[in-house]
């Protein structure tokens, strides 16, 4: 059954309806204050759209891991500043998530408005095993919308998630995918069923185990598959190298032997290493080749030739996915390999390519560097989204639509 669409319901009517929108804006915080504002900026055209059509919408949204109970940290307060600078308009922020404060929101709530209900972690019930409770949550969350509501899958970030305001309250309300949704789903599926040869994945961050399942995957499709990253040295040692400090999973290495049996001739690891004393941005740090890492020092980055040989793969091909930095990027002296890489794809892409950048660190690799994000086809708001789509694995916050 083909899903329905924001644009569906809106050709619907949605004037006098109460919309209940699921976004995802769970962004990084430092002090209080946002440090990468993508994921709003992202929710922004689905809210727009449905305003504009006169919907009264309330939106539902998570920040961090509150475990189940309000907790001022956790707050969306920050989050529905910087959304109603985006918006142009004020946008209130109920106390609760379904109490009294949110119901007397929702009831005041005139056609165009729009409410942030309070994070929807608060409850314990959103996150739990247990179906009845979560079907409980969903029910409370569905009884804001009154008897003519609706619901829109707009956060794409959680839809691999069976939580109750992702998945459990479709089951509530008339549902639709968002069009955040709707533009992730297309562009994954161009680089996972339909890509353009030559066809490059590049992979990075810090366990081979948080990537092992997307590897699996895509390494038979691909012609280059790049490692750097932290997850780089295990494979390192799994050629036999000495690693020094760096990070390693041992248990991890017969594994990558494996893959480096079974993928080899498509698997490109670092040539060179930025090594430091110490895990500080001010380390004393140096240049080595991966066979020459002194004993006790660690990797935190790639090195210049690995950049270069890694630009040249990128240079070539047609397709490119990229999730995982090269390195600790945040300290200024560990963020070439990232940069370069970033780059070498804003390059390929300006020369035809299309690019997939598989949010997460990535994404905010690209913001915090400063590079243009317009210099890459699509930069997802989904990290871990992003890779269970393409190890194959159903998103249950998918799936929920098509019933």
């Amino acid at each position: 059954m083909a899903v329905k669409t924001v644009q569906d319901l809106i050709a619907e009517g949605v004037e006098g309806r109460h919309v209940l929108v699921r976004s995802d804006l769970n962004v990084p915080l430092s002090d209080g204050n946002i440090t990468d504002p993508g994921r709003i900026d992202a929710s922004v055209s689905t809210l727009r759209a449905l305003l504009d059509a006169g919907a009264r919408v309330i939106v539902t949204a998570h920040l961090g891991r509150p475990k189940g109970e309000a907790n001022p940290e956790f707050s969306l307060a920050p989050v529905v500043e910087a959304l109603s600078e985006r918006l142009d308009m004020y946008v209130p922020l109920a106390a609760d998530v379904t109490g009294e404060d949110a119901h007397e929101r929702a009831n005041g709530l005139d056609d165009g408005d729009i409410l942030l209900l309070e994070n929807v972690r608060f409850d314990p019930r959103e996150t739990s095993k247990l179906e009845d409770e979560r079907a409980e949550f969903a029910d409370a969350l569905a009884a804001l919308t009154a008897d003519n509501g609706a619901f829109v899958s707009d956060g794409f970030g959680v839809v691999h998630r069976k939580q109750a305001s992702v998945y459990d309250v479709a089951k509530k309300l008339p549902h639709y995918a968002g069009g955040l949704v709707e533009t992730e789903l297309e562009v994954l599926k161009k680089v996972s069923d339909e890509p353009a040869h030559p066809y490059a994945v590049v992979l990075g961050g810090s366990k081979v185990s948080d990537k092992l399942g997307v590897i699996e995957a895509l390494a038979p499709k691909v012609d280059n598959l790049i490692i750097g990253g932290g997850m780089c040295f295990t494979f390192l040692a799994a050629q036999g190298y000495e690693v020094g400090g760096s990070l390693l999973q041992e248990d991890m290495i017969d594994t990558c032997k494996d893959l480096l049996d079974r993928f080899g001739d498509s698997i490109v690891l670092p040539k060179d290493v930025e090594v430091a004393e110490a895990f500080a941005k001010d380390a004393d740090h140096r240049t080595v080749a991966v066979d020459s890492i002194p004993a006790g020092w660690m990797g935190l980055d790639i090195g210049p030739e690995s950049v270069k040989e890694f630009a040249e793969i990128l240079n070539q091909a047609q397709t490119i996915f990229w999730n995982g930095p090269m390195g600790v990027f945040e300290f200024e002296n560990f963020a070439a390999g990232t940069r370069g890489v970033a780059e070498s794809i804003i390059s390929a892409t300006s020369n035809g390519a299309f690019s997939v950048v598989g949010g997460g660190d990535s994404a905010a690799a690209v913001r915090t560097l400063g590079l243009d994000e317009g210099g890459f086809s699509h930069i997802s708001t989904g990290g871990g989204a992003s890779l269970e789509y393409l190890e194959g694995k159903e998103l249950p916050g998918v799936s929920v639509l098509e019933s």
